[in-house]
């Protein structure tokens, strides 16, 4: 972890230290459970509590100092106290003034799905060419980033950094605070309509990391996307394009006799390479490529990228594998939308399987006035998967098995759970051997659960 000085955290806090710290300070924390010891903690004010209630507790864990408000320092001048006006705003200025001291290359990756993925990838490939840092974990809001930011160690040569939002104005100050020279979007789609009146609108808002480039910055974007002109309207600066179908700069195709394999043509070059794909799937192949292209531009070899992507391992509860009872689990319940949600069901399609094809599917959340029939239209294209059955969770879920029973899906196909464990104990009582289950939903609806009561009846290996 990096170490911070505490005059540079004062200086760049506009805050003062009631007691000066005594021992090194290396890291942040907003989160007494998970505090390292020598972080320094911030005492932000939550939902459920005030993080000034957990100050004693984190200097018992180990912390090095906090942030506080100023009336907190001044109640206890014994403690290694950084007295501010704003705990949270000053994480934020803590994080921007560290960021300028960094000299690494910074990405911005954004984009209705695939974010944590292209942000692994793409990290997992630069870090081929030198040493590179991450979002941690899903860590793409304003905290998250601020976060992610006081983690990154000064040698770094790359930051990668995945950003997120579900109202309109979020990403523009995220942008300000990493001020990245390279950035990504990926698939943009119907998410957060309980925010958006539009695909559009989203595709504006996402747009805010292209816009926030210099003018010698790079921009890397899929030529397929529907919102591709948009996208590019908003970079004020060099374009690379990545395709499956289109004319690009970077162009792959995949091969359906080599499942894990696909081609890239780099047409700066005229080279080709056949890189392998740990992740099933076409969707995964145009994440994979947003990732080449950026490694390429910070000169990566072709054999070092075919290295990394084969060894590519998923954040967790994305497309993770397992067996139970000789069937295959595919649990990929980390979240969903409707665009995930289709991609998910056509890779699902394709995987080989010789028994039968189970859907667990659970709600997608924050999709406002449109859910019910975007929950619908899932349901029809459920019902459109050959040899499927389906078990659906929740409130939400029922919307589903309603637009798969109108799309003609028999009454017998379907089974309507109002919660995880009662989907659990369908799937006990009917999957056999060389079956395969695919569980998916949005975060809130937590249906990992189901696959923790199979394991609980037996373990999964």
């Amino acid at each position: 972890m990096p170490q911070f000085a505490p005059a540079d955290l004062a200086r760049w806090s506009g805050g003062a230290w009631r007691c000066a710290p005594t021992a090194p300070l290396t890291g942040a924390s907003i989160n007494t459970r998970t505090l390292a010891v020598g972080e320094v903690f911030f005492a932000l004010p939550g939902v459920r509590a005030d993080g000034h209630e957990f100050v004693m507790d984190a200097f018992a864990r180990g912390a090095a100092g906090a942030v506080v408000r100023a009336e907190f320092a001044a109640a206890h001048p014994q403690l290694p106290l950084l007295a501010v006006a704003d705990p949270a705003v000053a994480l934020r200025d803590i994080a921007a003034g560290y960021r300028a001291t960094l000299p690494a290359t910074f990405v911005a990756i954004t984009g209705s799905v695939g974010k944590t993925t292209v942000k692994e990838m793409t990290a997992d490939l630069l870090a081929t060419v030198g040493a590179t840092a991450r979002t941690q974990g899903n860590f793409n809001n304003d905290l998250g980033l601020p976060l992610s930011l006081l983690a990154v160690e000064p040698d770094a040569k790359f930051g990668v950094f995945e950003l997120g939002m579900n109202h309109p104005g979020e990403l523009a100050p995220l942008c300000k605070l990493l001020r990245p020279s390279i950035s990504i979007v990926t698939m943009v789609g119907p998410v957060h309509f309980e925010f958006f009146d539009s695909v559009q609108a989203i595709a504006e808002e996402k747009a805010a990391v292209l816009r926030c480039l210099p003018k010698d910055g790079l921009a890397i974007l899929d030529a397929d996307g529907d919102w591709f002109e948009l996208l590019h309207a908003a970079a004020p600066c060099r374009l690379v394009t990545t395709a499956l179908m289109a004319a690009a700069d970077y162009v792959a195709r995949v091969d359906a006799a080599v499942p894990d394999a696909f081609v890239v043509n780099e047409r700066a070059t005229g080279e080709q390479a056949v890189l392998q794909n740990s992740l099933p799937g076409a969707h995964n192949v145009r994440n994979a490529l947003l990732a080449v292209a950026v490694a390429r531009a910070q000169s990566a070899t072709w054999e070092d990228m075919r290295r990394a992507l084969a060894a590519f391992q998923p954040v967790g509860l994305r497309w993770q594998r397992s067996e139970w009872r000789g069937a295959a689990i595919i649990n990929d319940a980390y979240n969903a939308s409707p665009p995930s949600m289709a991609a998910a069901l056509k890779t699902f399609a394709e995987t080989p399987v010789a028994g039968q094809r189970w859907l667990v599917l659970g709600g997608m959340r924050e999709l406002g006035t449109a859910a019910e029939d975007l929950h619908n239209a899932l349901g029809h294209a459920a019902a459109e998967l050959p040899g499927v059955r389906l078990i659906t969770v929740g409130e939400l879920g029922a919307w589903i098995a309603a637009g798969a029973f109108e799309a003609g899906m028999g009454a017998e196909k379907i089974v309507i759970c109002d919660h995880c464990d009662a989907a659990a104990a369908v799937l006990r009582e009917q999957l056999s051997a060389g079956d395969a289950v695919l569980l998916k939903a949005s975060r809130s609806e937590k249906l990992e659960r189901v696959l923790q009561d199979l394991k609980a009846a037996l373990p999964v290996v």
